[in-house]
């Protein structure tokens, strides 16, 4: 796994689009991967069982040719399954402590807790490997999702000791105050693979100041 030199996560931490066409989705996650993406996430709310296993094991050759994890989104079984790095967890997709059970202690769990800074609390206290804090700009992806500040990120950095992802509506301008703020890593999806030149706009991203 590329994870940074004291083995946090952190830098791009890209999510993919919902895309059907798997080797449409394969070609642009390749153009986040050249241009320095840290982290890769599958996600992918439209597709079928079916599809998503397919997706995921390509995804996971593919991350593995780039040396980067790959965090499946909601579903353990499915990154059981293919092997990947690790699980990231929504609210309402499990404990990490049953996680962990499920994955074995060498993988990573995330967890998202969104704008309340005691869930990050409890996620680490169950073992969480890292916690992401969002929505911190609109976004279209998630356009009703609660929103989070800049001040939160500084208070998780002062009190949390694992890794924190910022997500929502993040882009190249306004990501650089959330790394301020405390973030190690920022994830992406609409600026980055929305983007008429996905590998410059990851190049962008990967060259920002991260802790």
């Amino acid at each position: 796994m590329k994870l940074n030199q004291n083995g946090r996560i952190s830098g791009l931490y890209a999510i993919t689009p919902d895309e059907q066409d798997t080797v449409e989705l394969l070609s642009k996650v390749k153009l986040a991967l050249l241009g320095g993406a840290r982290v890769l996430q599958y996600r992918n709310k439209t597709a079928d069982s079916e599809m998503r296993l397919e997706q995921a094991g390509a995804l996971r050759e593919l991350a593995c040719e780039f040396d980067v994890p790959l965090i499946i989104n909601d579903d353990v079984l499915l990154a059981r399954l293919i092997g990947a790095d690790g699980v990231h967890l929504g609210g309402s997709d499990g404990s990490v402590t049953g996680v962990r059970e499920v994955l074995g202690s060498g993988k990573l769990i995330g967890v998202s807790c969104y704008n309340r800074l005691a869930l990050a609390h409890e996620a680490v206290g169950m073992g969480a490997d890292y916690v992401a804090f969002g929505s911190f700009f609109s976004s279209t992806v998630k356009p009703d999702a609660v929103v989070a500040t800049p001040g939160l990120l500084r208070h998780a950095y002062r009190e949390i000791a694992v890794p924190l992802v910022a997500i929502g509506g993040i882009t190249v301008n306004n990501g650089p105050q959330l790394l301020e703020a405390g973030a190690d890593a920022l994830a992406v999806i609409s600026d980055l693979f929305g983007a008429k030149d996905i590998q410059g706009t990851a190049r962008k991203f990967a060259n920002l100041n991260y802790s």
